[in-house]
């Protein structure tokens, strides 16, 4: 069972329970459609991404807790200066109260997999799928997952929910050779990608968000404990920049492109600033693999983030 499904069915056992479910994204998201965070009075299990965007779908979450068990609403977050987020993207939310009698589908639901899902008058009628690659196509089911835009799903409707794997955020700074290499061979690895650079010319490379210097700082720092940070960007003085910021944060990876001259120089100027540098890995990539080709590069810092995910 994930570990969202057991905190639900632990948490329906004391009390009043609310699920939050990422139905759908846009443009670069802290976590993908099927994240899911299960939310008591007092307590919150899982994550959609933390930041601001968590803290204020909490709030609407334990709003819910206050209606009847199946109450339901669908909410759309641009993730933007309004909410202090950096990703730039968008999210698609479905916020719900368990209901204890309709909630037999959280103990069946595999991972990775699939939901057939209605949304109802005061109710969400749920059954589980089988696994990624067979699903509604394979059952002969005509339903389609819910995009990140258009007018927002009401009852009556019919669609399928994925189920994410559990994965590690990959906060990935940089475009070039390097930072595509890697972006292009993460499908299905389980990592969760937000991708960002400050360069105008990199607007058209798909799945890179541009952000401001003091955008990317702030990500850099406000990464998440469980979350993977990779700086490789075409300027020294901003990897330098970017990299004081993530080791002032929580990441349980901070890894950084470059020599071990690079490292030294960084490491010298990080203890003169304060700064513990113990957490940080320069150069990136599994020890013994010396290819300097950018597939080299992706392919030996995948398996060496592999090795080390939380």
């Amino acid at each position: 069972m994930a570990d969202w499904a057991e905190a639900a069915r632990i948490a329906l056992a004391r009390g009043p329970v609310a699920l939050v479910t990422i139905l759908a994204t846009e443009g670069s998201a802290p976590r993908g459609a099927g994240a899911r965070m299960v939310v008591t009075a007092d307590a919150l299990f899982g994550t959609i991404g933390g930041g601001a965007l968590e803290y204020r779908v909490a709030e609407q979450a334990r709003a819910i807790l206050d209606l009847l068990p199946g109450s339901w609403r669908v909410q759309d977050y641009p993730l933007g200066p309004l909410l202090g987020q950096c990703c730039g993207g968008r999210v698609r939310l479905l916020v719900e109260r368990l209901d204890p009698g309709q909630s037999g589908w959280i103990d069946s639901v595999e991972e990775p997999g699939q939901l057939l899902t209605k949304l109802g008058a005061g109710e969400i009628q749920r059954s589980s799928l089988p696994g990624e690659g067979r699903g509604p196509a394979a059952a002969g089911l005509l339903v389609e997952s819910i995009g990140a835009r258009g007018p927002l799903p009401g009852a009556g409707t019919e669609f399928i929910e994925p189920v994410e794997t559990t994965g590690t955020p990959l906060i990935l700074f940089g475009a070039g050779h390097v930072g595509r290499a890697i972006a292009s061979r993460l499908p299905g690895l389980p990592f969760h990608l937000a991708w960002f650079d400050n360069r105008p010319d990199m607007a058209e490379t798909l799945g890179v968000m541009l952000e401001t210097d003091d955008a990317m700082i702030a990500c850099a720092r406000a990464a998440a404990p469980d979350a993977a940070v990779l700086i490789l960007t075409h300027d020294h003085a901003f990897d330098y920049r970017l990299t004081a910021a993530a080791l002032s944060g929580a990441a349980a990876f901070i890894g950084l492109i470059g020599s071990r001259t690079k490292r030294a120089r960084f490491v010298s100027r990080l203890q003169a600033d304060g700064i513990d540098s113990s957490r940080l890995t320069c150069p990136i990539g599994l020890p013994g693999i010396t290819g300097k080709e950018p597939g080299v590069i992706a392919v030996a810092t995948l398996a060496q983030l592999l090795t080390t995910a939380p």
